[in-house]
């Protein structure tokens, strides 16, 4: 398990990152899944996202600490990407 601090900063970064609730992000989720069957990347990881944000801080798992990294890792890189494209306008 990561230490506590380190832990403390990836879950706050990821609130941030992912900014809907849970029940928020399940409904979104079901939209998506019904209006596009293409898998889009990252959906797969819809469902456990959920379920951490279910969570407490306190109860995170490795998995979900791993999950987390690699959401914040894949919206960083979006948003970066998209920055990108707006500047070269």
């Amino acid at each position: 398990m990561a230490d506590a601090l380190e832990t403390d900063a990836l879950w706050d970064e990821f609130q941030q990152v992912v900014n809907m609730t849970s029940q928020e992000l399940a409904a979104w989720l079901r939209v998506q899944d019904a209006d596009d069957d293409t898998g889009s990347p990252g959906r797969a990881d819809g469902p456990r996202v959920v379920a951490i944000l279910q969570k407490r801080r306190m109860d995170l798992t490795d998995d979900d600490i791993r999950v987390m990294r690699e959401v914040v890792e894949k919206v960083t890189l979006e948003q970066d990407r998209r920055r990108g494209r707006r500047s070269s306008r």
